[in-house]
């Protein structure tokens, strides 16, 4: 009895490697071993998960999104077709989600099956930069759209990329808020860049990327070195005026700049540096001139393009108090705090939903 006990142990005892050697072998296969052609490690962030057809969608759009040139997909437990959702979530991202309509050139896939799941490695070929995705603003409403116009214009900056939620305007508000901007900038106003805007993708959607290119009159550097000649002299005659409020403070700016500044023909002196260092300017480079003193005195005012007798003609609505307005013509003599019917009968014309009433 006691050796069928000792043997009934050691037989026992020789099972039990035996048991746990093929326990580390069924692991070894199932978990451990890599794909020969696609390697994967658990904190590998180039693996992604995806188990519906959306989670593909996002994938994808989170390697644009990186700049990555090549990303990895595995689709667990997944219940439709995996060739043609690949498809179809590459196409997706590619032509129809804003950042891929504007920096993706094409995507490529392949797929593979891999014991309980398929690997798919996915390969993307860019004609933007990373750089340029990188460089994308975010924006919501006109108001931000026009503020980061302002900003990128201020900086000479040669295109400005925006992406833009609840987007549904179309290239001629885009290129309305460009001159929007360019006027509430006096000190780099220097000729209306020339600018082209396309929109990604190009048919319609919620959310948009917006491209803008901007060709400026003069190289960047030229520009700067004039921003700054104007801006000295602005402050010195700001300097001069002292700080200014209301009625009062546009009078001053205006006797300042029918003092200093010469009358010229429309189009040919329209930059506030023409008022204010050469001294001589037209309506346009007028108003530039008086929105800068007034941006530099503590003063509010907007500048009006608008028409005088049928041409095209430049002012101002200056704030006088909380909720009061009133135009201001530095090109001429008698246009000084008027209001809206008074600067009407003297053949003054422009869109007053934009401009707040001046009574």
């Amino acid at each position: 009895m006691k050796n069928r006990l000792v043997l009934s142990i050691l037989l026992l005892a020789g099972l039990v490697p035996l048991s746990g050697c093929s326990s580390m072998l069924e692991r070894s296969y199932l978990v451990v071993s890599p794909h020969a052609e696609h390697p994967v490690t658990a904190d590998d962030s180039n693996v992604l998960q995806a188990e519906t057809y959306q989670d593909l969608v996002n994938d994808v759009l989170y390697f644009v999104n990186q700049g990555m040139e090549t990303g990895v997909i595995r689709l667990t437990n997944y219940p439709r077709d995996v060739e043609s959702d690949l498809n179809n979530a590459c196409l997706e991202v590619a032509k129809d989600a804003p950042l891929g309509a504007y920096a993706v050139d094409y995507i490529e896939h392949d797929c593979t099956r891999v014991v309980k799941y398929y690997e798919s490695t996915i390969h993307i070929t860019y004609r933007r930069t990373l750089e340029q995705i990188q460089s994308i603003k975010n924006v919501t409403g006109s108001s931000a759209i026009r503020q980061v116009l302002q900003e990128q214009l201020s900086l000479f900056s040669p295109e400005v990329v925006l992406q833009v939620a609840y987007f549904t305007e179309d290239e001629a508000h885009i290129s309305h808020l460009i001159q929007q901007a360019y006027y509430d900038a006096p000190a780099v106003a220097f000729g209306m860049p020339e600018y082209t805007v396309t929109l990604y993708p190009k048919e319609s959607g919620q959310e948009r990327i917006v491209e803008i290119l901007l060709t400026y009159p003069a190289p960047a550097e030229q520009l700067r070195q004039k921003s700054q000649s104007l801006l000295r002299q602005a402050d010195l005659l700001a300097d001069a005026l002292g700080e200014l409020s209301g009625a009062q403070g546009g009078r001053a700016v205006h006797a300042l700049l029918r003092q200093q500044v010469e009358d010229a023909p429309e189009g040919a002196t329209s930059t506030a540096y023409n008022a204010l260092v050469e001294h001589q300017a037209d309506s346009e480079g007028m108003a530039l001139a008086f929105q800068l003193l007034c941006d530099r005195t503590g003063l509010e005012s907007r500048v009006v393009q608008g028409m005088k007798n049928g041409m095209p003609h430049f002012w101002n609505v200056l704030t006088l108090t909380s909720g009061q307005y009133a135009h201001v013509d530095a090109s001429d003599e008698e246009v000084l705090l008027l209001s809206d019917t008074a600067l009407e009968a003297l053949g003054y014309t422009w869109d007053q939903d934009e401009m707040p009433p001046c009574l």
